[in-house]
């Protein structure tokens, strides 16, 4: 995944490029805030999405839709089935997604790696304060079709365990895949499995409607896509840097060399 980010890099236009050149270490935060416009644009197809989900939420269209895969999910539930879900809606809770960033962003302090750890950071309070306020502008009401069996709180969409979960888990096998590109494979699928999960035990549960966690899922994939974009500008940054100083201490000519 990282190689593909590379690769847009090289992409730009060398205008952009030279950008990186010339700037020092104090102009890289304007520069990453525009990385990240470009991210959204680059996730225009999963906010597309989302508003199209939204406007058939403010619409009261997809309803019945909503209500029918409830119902069809009510009828699956089992002992077994639930102490399962009970698990993976647990791992989506802001106190144990809170726990693991804390827990990455140490190992990626004790590793050295400011970038990343800052990366933690800001994706996740980025996605907790984005969540809140579509929850606020939207305003919709929890599904109430059975007795809950968890307890919740604060409006319906977008769902805040699949949008939070979405970008905090995706951030973290991001970087562990990069960190361990041996085992990248089994970490995005398992991360995928994990994600996925806690957005079907919403549903489980009956304490969100089918569209909260669609558009969880996809309000979270723009800002995931735009950390991760942030933080390969970043390396390609620093690497760049580092790249002009190396190449600054090399005689230019074999004229100099003799000197």
């Amino acid at each position: 995944m990282r190689q593909l980010f590379q690769q847009m890099i090289s992409a730009m236009p060398l205008w952009v490029r030279s950008l990186f050149t010339r700037a020092t270490s104090l102009q890289l935060l304007p520069i990453l805030v525009t990385i990240r416009i470009g991210g959204l644009v680059l996730a225009g197809l999963a906010m597309w999405g989302f508003a199209e989900i939204a406007d058939q939420v403010l619409e009261q269209e997809s309803h019945s839709m909503d209500t029918a895969i409830l119902l069809l999910l009510k009828s699956w539930h089992t002992p077994f089935l639930e102490r399962v879900m009970l698990s993976f809606t647990f791992v989506g809770e802001p106190s144990s997604l809170l726990v693991v960033s804390v827990l990455i962003g140490i190992w990626l302090l004790i590793e050295r790696r400011y970038k990343e750890a800052t990366t933690i950071v800001i994706a996740a309070a980025g996605g907790g304060a984005l969540n809140y306020w579509l929850k606020e502008l939207f305003a919709r009401s929890r599904p109430q079709l059975w007795e809950r069996v968890v307890d919740v709180q604060h409006y319906s969409f977008p769902s805040g365990h699949a949008m939070v979960s979405m970008v905090v888990y995706g951030i973290i096998g991001y970087l562990l895949s990069t960190h361990f590109p041996r085992w990248s494979g089994l970490i995005i699928s398992s991360t995928l499995l994990l994600v996925v999960g806690i957005g079907f035990s919403r549903l489980y549960f009956g304490v969100h409607w089918p569209t909260d966690v669609i558009a969880g899922f996809a309000a979270g994939l723009v800002w995931l896509i735009a950390c991760i974009l942030s933080l390969e500008i970043w390396h390609e940054f620093r690497d760049e840097q580092s790249r002009l100083k190396d190449k600054s201490l090399l005689p230019s000519s074999p004229a100099e060399t003799l000197l």
